[in-house]
């Protein structure tokens, strides 16, 4: 049964960040998952914390033994929502599609998505469900993007954080982090005027910009460049805050902190100089395009349902998946069978007789079975399906 279960969107951030899985984590969390269900995907982002997983195990059992396994506090139960079978693969195609974002339409999450299922893949996690299930939302993201122009109403955590700080005056930055999302920071900042740009990572040969007003710092060089920028955005994947009080300047500065858990320990938020934007604060600055996103979106809703039809005719097709592969064993035979006649026979018999020969009887086999088989259903009073059947499969043959 494929299920999901996940964090509720209108919970503060302080909440959020405690059932938030850092990267560098989701292999392992994976892993300790998969010893309690059958097939897993864990998509965890700055807004987003889902378990996609398929089990036959109790409802209430497997959720206690996914919050047991990610030692996650029981008393939060209430924080999240689960949902199974139809209503699961739903969500996950308004995930991929963006309905579900914040942000309506940001077009961060189907690359998110995409991450998530080649770390499940790669560890071997899941294997029929899940995986078609994901194959098939991943096509669907792709095409939903495609037809509805959503790039032409760009929109991410990261583009409203760069142009925020352009509308308050900002033109020197530093974004700490470099991973997706702040490479995409960097990127927006990259193409708008500004100063200097400051990048800060953990390793300086892992960032290869060739511009004279990008410089490149190490992570614990962040303190001294404080003074020489106005905006901070920081996007790292850090457990534990980046940005302490006792460590900025005493100047007005533009800080956004798209990381969950925050990156900005919680003293920032009360500096007189200091204006901080977390996630929430973030999402809710998207109103101008929202409306003219979500007309697009729901123009366009009929692709999603397309997808989600898919899925499910894939799904009932699993249950003759045996029998196809007994009938494709069965014509095997058969075709080896004359096949081994002909090269035993090609030497000493006309070819083209004995070929006509073959073909004929490799033809009868069939033929002469759905006779029988027609017959003895015609006696059992259920000869119209069948000849139904039978009409459909040699009539209409090319």
């Amino acid at each position: 049964m494929i299920r999901v279960l996940g964090l509720k969107k209108n919970l503060k951030i302080d909440v959020r960040e405690k059932f938030s899985i850092i990267q560098r984590r989701i292999e392992e969390k994976t892993l300790l998952l998969g010893e309690v269900c059958t097939e897993v995907v864990i998509i965890s982002t700055c807004n987003r914390t889902e378990i996609y997983f398929d089990s036959n195990k109790n409802t209430n059992v497997v959720i206690d033994d996914i919050f047991e396994k990610l030692n996650w506090n029981r008393n939060f139960k209430d924080s999240f929502f689960y949902y199974e079978n139809e209503l699961a693969v739903k969500h996950l195609m308004e995930v991929v599609c963006g309905f579900d974002s914040l942000i309506l339409g940001e077009d961060q999450i189907l690359g998110q998505v995409k991450e998530a299922y080649e770390m499940a893949l790669k560890l071997g996690i899941i294997k029929s469900n899940l995986k078609k299930l994901f194959q098939i939302a991943i096509t669907c993201g792709k095409e939903f993007r495609d037809k509805s122009k959503l790039n032409k109403i760009p929109v991410s955590s990261s583009s409203i954080a760069v142009n925020e700080a352009r509308k308050n005056g900002c033109a020197s930055f530093m974004v700490l982090g470099f991973g997706n999302v702040g490479e995409l920071v960097c990127k927006y900042i990259l193409s708008g005027k500004f100063d200097v740009l400051y990048i800060v990572v953990r390793n300086t040969s892992t960032v290869n910009i060739e511009n004279d007003k990008v410089k490149v710092i190490p992570f614990h060089d962040r303190q001294i460049h404080y003074d020489e920028v106005d905006c901070i955005i920081s996007c790292t994947s850090a457990p534990h805050p980046v940005i302490w009080k006792n460590e900025l300047p005493d100047k007005k500065l533009e800080v956004f902190d798209l990381a969950l858990p925050r990156d900005a320990e919680e003293a920032v938020y009360s500096m007189k100089n200091i204006n901080v934007y977390d996630i929430d604060t973030i999402s809710s600055i998207d109103i101008y395009n929202r409306e003219k996103r979500k007309n697009v979106m729901f123009e366009n809703k009929s692709i999603m349902d397309k997808y989600i039809e898919e899925f499910y005719e894939w799904k009932k097709l699993q249950k003759v998946v045996n029998d196809i592969i007994k009938i494709k064993k069965f014509g095997e035979k058969v075709y080896k069978r004359r096949y081994e006649t002909f090269k035993n026979k090609k030497n000493t018999k006309d070819n083209e007789k004995l070929a006509n020969t073959l073909i004929k009887s490799t033809s009868d086999a069939y033929v002469n079975r759905a006779i029988e088989v027609l017959k003895e259903e015609e006696l059992k009073g259920s000869g119209e399906e069948c000849l139904r059947i039978i009409r459909k499969i040699f009539y209409e043959i090319q």
